[in-house]
């Protein structure tokens, strides 16, 4: 799988009203003065996914045992959107434009993982009919394992000591995620550890984000 960073003005546009309504109401004034530096980060972002990009891609299909089902993914750049992943309809996600070329790294694989999971699922594990709510649990917290408990994870962004962190905006999926901590540290293959956390899931009623 590669990863390539694009700029689209019409697709982040589309997600800017879900976090700046103020932003969205100036956004073709904002994006006209921005989009130089929407250049330069799509190029230094690049270079730094680049030196783990293959890594990367490998470490994710053999820990979770499917392949990457796009052979390319998109990140676009965005003047409003920190992270946004989709849900398998599509092998694109997007990215804030302010960040660290490295320190980006890890939330840029985290809205990759979460588009993998939801694929795995929609093809593989739709028959347990979750909501989308309980996917979006399981997907997330999924991501924070991948990104967090193995040592091939680690190597990615060393300087990140957050680990398997619980300090997020999503309290309501806590408990669910320090269950699930032992489950993956523990899990036989990836396929044990979804099927441990869809029976898991179904036992939070309150989930919603």
């Amino acid at each position: 799988m590669k990863l390539k960073y694009i700029i689209d003005k019409k697709y982040d546009k589309q997600f800017v009203n879900m976090s700046s309504p103020v932003v969205y109401k100036n956004f073709d004034d904002i994006y006209k003065h921005s989009l130089k530096y929407l250049k330069y980060t799509q190029v230094e972002y690049q270079k730094a996914w680049n030196e783990i990009g293959q890594k990367f891609s490998c470490y994710i299909e053999k820990e979770t045992g499917y392949r990457w089902f796009y052979p390319t993914y998109y990140c676009i750049i965005s003047i409003a959107n920190q992270g946004i992943s989709n849900w398998g309809y599509e092998p694109r996600i997007i990215r804030g434009w302010k960040e660290n070329p490295y320190s980006q790294r890890r939330i840029t694989a985290h809205e990759l993982i979460l588009s993998h999971y939801f694929e795995i699922y929609q093809r593989h594990y739709s028959d347990h009919n979750l909501t989308d709510v309980q996917v979006w649990a399981l997907a997330e917290i999924a991501t924070f394992a991948l990104t967090s408990l193995t040592k091939t994870a680690k190597k990615f962004w060393p300087w990140d000591y957050s680990g398997y962190y619980t300090n997020h905006n999503y309290p309501q999926i806590i408990d669910l995620q320090k269950k699930l901590k032992t489950i993956f540290l523990k899990r036989k293959n990836f396929d044990e550890y979804i099927l441990k956390g869809i029976n898991l899931v179904k036992k939070y009623k309150d989930i919603n984000p």
